[in-house]
């Protein structure tokens, strides 16, 4: 509360002590600002206190305001206003507000005899229009004194339309600006028959810009760009930057285009913008004041000196002025001087306090005395010079036409190109037509950098000057052919591109253009602010962008690529689902046995079973005949699911094997910068190292991806990651795991031209600056190349030369990381190694498994009994025999010979077909046996080959017996054939075979 009170008490004692000097002084100000002009303010009140501290101007007297702030578009207010201020009583009124307020300030000031110096303020900083302001009767004075000058943008648009020779362009004017201010222009541009037209600028650009891609056809996008290679900009200069900005993104205007800004109000900090933002050529044409180079002369004005913070041109605070500001600063002045003189002249008239409300008030009779000593003496300011004319208007105005050159953002410079005023009007010369063959005879020497495929060497023979080649050397031979100079070419001393060392020098190529030894640098050289500080460049002759070089990844054989359709636990059941259906198939049989046909030789057993499910699973059918309803249905289920697990292998298989799946983490800078598994570099001190160094530090454009980047190349200083030549980069990463950081055109050509094919590259997609040609400061072929490369790209010429180094068909997958090549996507031996190896696998257990069944034969064969065995007789050998008799073995009855045959006793050698019965032990329940030959000499030593088939149901016929199903049979018989019974004459005779 204390605290409070002190403060409220601080302000009656200040409030009362200015009544006291409001009422002691004899000199008050009252001025209206519009609410949005806070800096008209801030002008105003410094310069009430420069010239209250000047006693040479107003002696002991001082001067006191009062200031009142208003809404631009309310005039009700603004007279409201200042009715109050001529109440407390002011020798003249100040405003700077829009043109529909002023009209009620001047009604009001006419009737009320005050002075009313009017400073026009624009809406939102766009240009001018003149004000309409309220007509007079006859014999009237007008009280209004107009401080800025009358608008004189219609005379001056046109008289550099005119010298630029235009006889089509578009207008743009954005929302805010008064379009009947440059009526007086149409008219004019319609009498001398340009084609002109006019498009309002929203305020918001993005849309409507996105609205005219939106609703024109291509032919009429295209005829659009046409016309928007020339345009006049009337509009503020933050729209004009912003529209520049638009239309340069979007593609909408090429390097040819120029385009013209005409707007009173333009900082040296808008001039700058506007020119990094915009390409082509760019002509600003804007109202400037004449001062002198001499500081001092600046700001001392005849008895006055002026605050250095307004008339120092090195000081922000200068260079932030607006135009308003300046001249309230010398309405202010010019006040002053004229209350200088009056009280001189002993002819003061003190202040009156008027009111507008009574009709019985009466003017302030000073007011036209104070009026003509206004206008009859003038002053020396911030504009140059400020005075008025009878009428009441400034007449002193002056326009600069500044101009920029045809090329790229950062690549031009502005000066001045003309002047104009309404008396002398035009001064200089403005021309816009193309540049001319004029370098017949001029041999320029060329210094250059080896880099693929930019600059090499094409022919070295020795004692002849060596040649070149490359994607530069034909844009530098397109221009020689066209401007008709001649040049010699050398490589630097230190094959750099060159950078600024600690003393200060620059070295390598830069360096010889520094010191004058070369007049053109041609590489792959992208255009830098340092750099530019340093030399001059053309416009880019191809965009530039950084990029990644990548070693593909190794493919991986897969030799068993054929099992990837199915998972290994889908083949795990498929296997156990056929394990399980031939157990099944099995047990359905062994519960209902099916009834075979007659002379069948299968059997039902599980192996059987076995074999004949997997053989329809893998299509290949079996042997086994079932004929129960059971198995049938089951093998029908079985079949169904056969066909459809085999389709669905095949279809999968063969898009497993047709595919190229590239599984690389590494696809954009973005996943080279948060990995850190990859080292990678680029080369120490170059462009590159210094763009990502820029950016990564650089706190205005710090970029988080290059800020990651910048730790791995910075590592250990730069030395363990960085390389001192591009070459030795290319080898490293194709001989080591390295990634190379390089201009992207360089590694696609390398990735391109690769034998292996084993590189891939990732880059920006979009380019950041470009290519240029190097050449002196202030050298005079700049313009002329500029010129001719933008014709080079306009005619496609440029696209064409540059299809030469990067063709469209690469033999090569740029992108890929995997090592592959564009030849399509035939099946190699790594697709199928694994099936061979399966077959090679089967192959080998086979014969594995036939060795073992032949030495197992081979081992049952060998069981024969010995002679000795033999000798004992029929009962030692039953004795041994262990397996008795089964009760359904009988003998079949078969003859020993054919019906028609008779026996020929007469060589007992002769073999003979008898008949025995099968023992028992054998295990045949039904056997034929024929014995070959006998040793008749010796009938116990008689071991007689025989053959057998079996036959389940019945015994054998002769249409049962064939030839081919009679097998060798030799284990065990002969051990039983002592044992058989000898042939009856009953016995029926044996089938003939």
């Amino acid at each position: 509360m204390k605290v409070i009170s002190a403060v409220l008490l601080v302000a009656v004692f200040w409030s009362q002590e200015w009544k006291s000097a409001l009422s002691d002084s004899i000199i008050h100000i009252g001025a209206i600002f519009d609410e949005s002009a806070r800096k008209d303010d801030e002008v105003f009140r410094l310069a009430v206190a420069d010239l209250n501290l000047n006693n040479e101007i107003l002696e002991t007297e001082k001067i006191t305001i009062s200031v009142e702030f208003v809404d631009g578009n309310n005039p009700f207010q603004a007279v409201q206003e200042a009715c109050e201020l001529m109440n407390r009583g002011i020798l003249a009124l100040v405003s700077s507000i829009g043109c529909m307020s002023a009209g009620s300030l001047q009604t009001l000031a006419d009737a009320m005899h005050i002075p009313h110096l009017f400073i026009q303020r624009s809406t939102a900083g766009t240009p001018r229009s003149a004000c309409p302001l309220t007509s007079r009767l006859p014999g009237t004075d007008d009280y209004t004194l107009m401080v800025r000058p009358p608008v004189y943008l219609n005379e001056v648009i046109m008289q550099v339309v005119s010298e630029y020779s235009w006889q089509k362009f578009i207008l743009f004017y954005d929302s805010d600006f008064d379009i009947r201010g440059i009526e007086d222009f149409l008219d004019r541009t319609s009498q001398q028959g340009m084609d002109v037209s006019l498009q309002k600028v929203e305020s918001n650009i993005n849309m409507m810009i996105t609205s005219l891609f939106r609703t024109m056809r291509v032919e009429e996008l295209h005829r659009y760009r046409d016309t928007l290679r020339r345009a006049v900009l009337f509009m503020s200069p933050a729209t004009a930057k912003a529209f520049i900005t638009e239309v340069v993104e979007t593609n909408l205007v090429a390097f040819d285009c120029h385009w013209i800004l005409i707007n009173e109000e333009i900082s040296d900090y808008d001039l700058q913008e506007l020119v990094m933002k915009s390409i082509g050529r760019l002509t600003l044409v804007r109202q400037t004041f004449p001062m002198p180079q001499n500081t001092t002369q600046r700001c001392v004005k005849h008895n006055h000196r002026i605050n250095n913070s307004l008339c120092d041109p090195k000081n922000p605070r200068s260079q932030q002025l607006e135009i308003t500001n300046r001249y309230i600063y010398d309405t202010v002045l010019l006040l002053a001087n004229t209350f200088h003189r009056k009280l001189e002249d002993r002819k003061w008239h003190s202040m009156a306090s008027l009111s507008c409300i009574r009709k019985t008030s009466k003017p302030w009779q000073g007011g036209k005395s104070m009026l003509d000593t206004v206008k009859k003496f003038g002053v020396s300011g911030l504009t140059s010079f400020l005075e008025f004319t009878d009428n009441g208007t400034n007449p002193n105005i002056f326009f600069e036409i500044l101009g920029t050159n045809y090329g790229e953002d950062r690549g031009r410079g502005v000066s001045r190109l003309a002047t104009w005023d309404p008396v002398h009007g035009l001064n200089g010369t403005l021309t816009d037509r193309k540049l001319e063959n004029n370098m017949r005879g001029v041999v320029l020497r060329v210094v250059t950098v080896l880099e693929e495929p930019f600059v090499m060497v094409s022919e070295n023979v020795l004692g002849k000057p060596k040649k070149y080649q490359g994607y530069s050397i034909d844009v530098l031979d397109a221009l020689s052919n066209y401007l008709g100079f001649k040049y010699e070419i050398y490589v630097a001393p230190d094959h750099k591109y060159g950078s600024l060392q600690p003393d200060g020098q620059w070295n390598g190529l830069m360096g010889e253009l520094v010191f004058k030894r070369a007049d053109v640098g041609l590489s792959a050289l992208t255009i830098t602010p340092e750099r530019e500080s340093v030399v001059d460049f053309t416009t880019r002759y191809m965009d530039y962008s950084v990029g990644v070089l990548l070693r593909k990844a190794e493919r991986t054989v897969d030799m068993f690529a054929c099992l990837a359709p199915f998972d290994l636990s889908l083949w795990a059941c498929i296997a156990g689902t056929v394990l399980l259906i031939g157990i099944l198939v099995y047990l359905l049989n062994w519960l209902n046995p099916p009834r075979l046909p007659m002379g069948s030789v299968s059997s039902t057993t599980l192996y059987n079973s076995m074999w004949f499910v997997y053989g329809s699973f893998v299509q290949q059918g079996g042997e086994v005949p079932y004929t129960t309803l059971a198995t049938r249905m089951m093998m029908g289920f079985w079949w169904m699911f056969a066909l459809i697990v085999i389709s669905s292998y095949t279809a999968n298989l063969a898009a497993f094997l047709t595919i190229t799946r590239i599984e690389n983490s590494i696809q954009s800078l973005q996943d080279l910068s948060k990995q850190t598994e990859l080292p990678y570099g680029t080369v120490l001190d170059s462009a590159v190292y210094d763009q990502v160094r820029s950016k990564a530090m650089n706190p205005f454009e710090r970029d988080p991806m290059y800020s990651q980047m910048w730790r791995m190349i910075n590592r250990t200083g730069g030395g363990e990651n960085n390389v001192e030549e591009s070459k030795e980069g290319i080898r490293k990463v194709k001989y080591g795991r390295f990634g190379f950081v390089w201009d992207a055109a360089v590694l696609e050509y390398v990735a391109n031209n690769d034998e292996d094919c084993s590189f891939y590259t990732v880059s920006n997609t979009a380019p950041d600056r470009g290519y240029g040609i190097a050449m002196q400061h202030g050298s005079p072929y700049r313009d002329i190349f500029s010129q001719r490369i933008l014709e080079l790209q306009q005619n496609g010429d440029m696209d064409i030369l540059k299809l030469k180094w990067w063709p469209k068909d690469s033999p090569c997958d740029l992108y890929g990381s995997v090592q592959t090549r564009q030849r399509g996507n035939a099946l190699d031996i790594h697709s199928f190694a694994g099936v061979f190896c399966v077959l090679a696998a089967g192959v080998v257990l086979s014969c594995l498994i036939a060795m073992v069944e032949s030495w197992w034969s081979r081992r049952k064969g060998s069981r024969v009994p010995s002679k000795e065995t033999q000798a004992d007789g029929p009962s030692a050998r039953q004795a041994a025999d262990p397996c008795p008799h089964s009760p359904n073995e009988h003998p079949l009855g078969l003859g020993g010979q054919t019906q028609n045959q008779t026996p020929n006793t007469a060589n007992t050698n002769v073999p003979t077909a008898t008949h025995y019965q099968p023992p028992a032990c054998c295990d045949i329940p039904c056997a034929l046996i024929v014995q070959h030959s006998y040793e008749p000499t010796n009938p116990s030593e008689l071991a007689p080959k025989m053959r057998m088939t079996t036959f389940t149901t019945s015994p054998p016929t002769p249409r049962t017996i064939r030839r081919s199903t009679w097998s060798t049979y030799t284990a065990g018989l002969t051990a039983c054939a002592p044992r058989m019974k000898a042939p009856t004459s009953s016995s029926p005779p044996l089938p003939s075979i």
